[in-house]
């Protein structure tokens, strides 16, 4: 198991829970607003909002972590991340906040306390990349850019 430090910003409600798993195989924790007013945002269709968790925290060098939308919210709301997976650094100190759309047909409200998208901790491979003359065949070559797999 690796272990994320994680710190409250000033000003953050220190009752909203940390993120954390609901349930013994759940692969991503579940990350929570955190208004310092306590107070609500609502989406209209088509926006979108930086929500705060109210964290900082310090990923271990060799890991990010991700953060994805929540599937019920999703489906029922329409509510998703823009630039889903979203990407934290090792090296990011900042404030956590997350990105929200609705993609919905209605109006959503983001309470104080919502759990609003998942993070999943994961390992990082880092590439070095080589200028090359040229690069091997394969029966695919450069076919299949964008194809949906239908004539």
């Amino acid at each position: 198991m690796v272990a994320i430090r994680v710190i409250f910003e000033d000003g953050a409600d220190r009752d909203v829970p940390l993120p954390s798993y609901e349930t013994a195989g759940a692969a991503g924790a579940d990350l929570r607003a955190n208004f310092a007013d306590r107070g609500t945002v609502t989406l209209a269709p088509g926006a979108r909002a930086l929500v705060p968790t109210g964290l900082r925290i310090e990923i271990p060098e060799g890991y990010e972590a991700q953060i994805r939308p929540r599937s019920g919210l999703a489906l029922k709301h329409g509510i998703t991340l823009p630039n889903a997976p979203g990407t934290i650094d090792s090296d990011y100190r900042g404030p956590l906040g997350v990105i929200v759309m609705n993609a919905g047909e209605a109006p959503f409200e983001i309470a104080h306390g919502d759990r609003i998208a998942q993070m999943v901790v994961a390992p990082v491979v880092q590439a070095r990349f080589d200028l090359a003359d040229g690069l091997g065949d394969t029966e695919r070559g450069a076919g299949g850019f964008g194809s949906t797999g239908r004539g």
